[in-house]
């Protein structure tokens, strides 16, 4: 990330000692190096390189279409890259067999946006249905892990009640037991906070953060809300036109002086994100000179 060498010195070791004590110790659970993707023509992801350590809360950011989502789908190995690598546990997840990367699915845990839970099933056989499917635990067993699933979120007194009963809050905590339900080495969020009141989004923060901490897990998260990011994650990745635009932990992107972070940070509209679509000059489309010149 670029920083002025007068204030922000103290933050750049930071995140150069984030990276360091990475390679130091090897304890490193998803690697992503030079990654490439493409959707038919349109290049999307182009040389991407992130470390993300065990036991972090890593975010991923960017204007909406910069490909955060596809980098969690490549993660997942839903997507195969165009070139580069990916690397989970130190498996490169694209050269895996189906069922070693099912075995792999069963230690990722995902938090859809929106939550995507199952209409038709009670809160509770929402969360137990990964235990059901994956295991073969006893009911009796199931049970007594989905109610601790549930009251570390805050709704066991509601596990009768089906989504449609739910707050759009209640239904991203209970997304959010499921998503914990086999107690995974990895958790991804695709937008977490979105459509949620600022009650209801400090609460899922907060739990994302305590989750990840109590499973020693790592988890990586999609997210448009920058103020409540800085609160819970360790690092912060910007993603823009591909690439990774700037990094940092949360002091150095509050500190830093570069534009494209101040701009998300601060809410701009104007900025290195272009608010306006490419167009001809407005004076064109007005008829006030001749078609096809810009103002």
């Amino acid at each position: 990330m670029e920083t002025s060498p007068d204030t922000n010195t103290p933050h750049l070791l930071q995140s150069v000692l984030f990276h360091d004590s990475v390679s130091m110790s090897g304890d490193l659970l998803v690697s992503i190096e030079n990654l490439c993707f493409d959707y038919g023509d349109k290049p999307v992801l182009r040389g991407i390189d992130m470390r993300i350590p065990k036991g972090r809360v890593v975010a991923i950011m960017g204007g909406s279409g910069c490909g955060k989502t596809t980098l969690l789908r490549l993660i997942g190995g839903q997507l195969r890259p165009t070139s580069g690598r990916v690397s989970v546990a130190g498996e490169e997840v694209s050269a895996m067999r189906l069922t070693e990367l099912y075995a792999l699915r069963k230690r990722m845990g995902m938090l859809f946006q929106f939550g995507a839970l199952f209409t038709d099933l009670s809160v509770f056989d929402n969360v137990a249905f990964p235990l059901r499917e994956h295991t073969d635990l006893p009911e009796a067993l199931i049970r007594d892990l989905v109610m601790m699933k549930l009251q570390a979120v805050g709704l066991r007194g509601a596990r009768y009640l089906t989504p449609r009963a739910l707050s759009g809050g209640m239904a991203r905590r209970v997304a959010l037991a499921r998503a914990v339900a086999l107690d995974p080495a990895l958790i991804m969020y695709d937008e977490p906070f979105t459509g949620l009141d600022p009650i209801s989004l400090g609460v899922i923060g907060k739990l994302i953060r305590r989750l990840n901490d109590a499973l020693g897990a790592t988890s990586i998260m999609v997210t448009h809300d920058v103020q409540e990011s800085l609160l819970i994650v360790d690092y912060i990745y910007f993603i823009s036109d591909g690439q990774i635009a700037a990094e940092g932990t949360p002091d150095e992107i509050r500190a830093s002086r570069d534009p494209f972070v101040e701009q998300f940070v601060k809410a701009k509209a104007d900025g290195p994100v272009s608010y306006h679509f490419p167009a001809l000059g407005i004076a064109a489309d007005f008829g006030v000179m001749s078609a096809g010149v810009p103002a």
